[in-house]
């Protein structure tokens, strides 16, 4: 499925991992789900990543959120990078599944290849993330190069924000953090946003006059 992108469902893949065969639709399930891959086993900035990931996923768990790595490296390498990962970052566990695709088939089908990076056997997985929602759907995407490892701080705030958005009829302001306010949806009228917000809201006065800044807690 070249291109998949945001709003696309994702394919039911049968996968082997490091805790052993999965089907993607079965794994996503009733949740959410981080799907996120890596250009390779052994390598520093994924060693760092997997690391953090780790030890953010108690905080990824207690949202309802699954982890899935993939890596392009087969379960035997998977099991022994896990190994450096751990030590590299004390504390943390990784309890969650890599995939193998030493093949490149899957990333083909994920929209995770890197058109720059090869080595001897093809393009590599690009820095890739997806989060998928409880209806198998792509809501977020992230692209990074292979040089640049992605902030979890980030993550965990994009997760917050899309169940928040999927919860409530309301949007994400730039630079949100968990417990800001949050915008009404413009779909919602005045009237509407007194039912469903009886905590109340606070309009901006714009040189306008449109009332379409609304903020309020959720």
């Amino acid at each position: 499925m070249p291109g998949l992108t945001i709003g696309d469902t994702i394919p039911d893949l049968d996968l082997q991992t490091t805790q052993g065969r999965i089907k993607l639709h079965q794994f996503c399930a009733d949740g959410w789900t981080i799907l996120f891959s890596h250009p390779g086993d052994f390598t520093p900035v994924c060693t760092t990543e997997l690391g953090k990931m780790a030890q953010y996923s108690s905080e990824f768990y207690q949202r309802g959120v699954k982890l899935l790595g993939l890596s392009c490296d087969d379960v035997q390498s998977h099991n022994e990078w896990i190994k450096d990962i751990e030590a590299h970052t004390p504390g943390a566990k990784v309890n969650y599944p890599i995939i193998e695709d030493p093949k490149r088939e899957i990333i083909k089908q994920l929209n995770m290849v890197d058109p720059d990076e090869k080595d001897s056997t093809g393009n590599l997985p690009s820095r890739a993330l997806h989060i998928v929602g409880p209806d198998m759907k792509i809501k977020l995407s992230f692209l990074y190069p292979s040089t640049t490892g992605r902030n979890m701080d980030e993550v965990l705030r994009v997760i917050e924000s899309l169940q928040k958005a999927s919860k409530f009829k309301v949007a994400i302001p730039a630079n949100w953090k968990p417990g800001d306010p949050v915008l009404i949806s413009p779909s919602v009228t005045n009237e509407q946003a007194k039912e469903m917000f009886p905590q109340g809201f606070d309009t901006a006065d714009l040189p306008s006059k449109k009332e379409y800044l609304r903020f309020t807690k959720v």
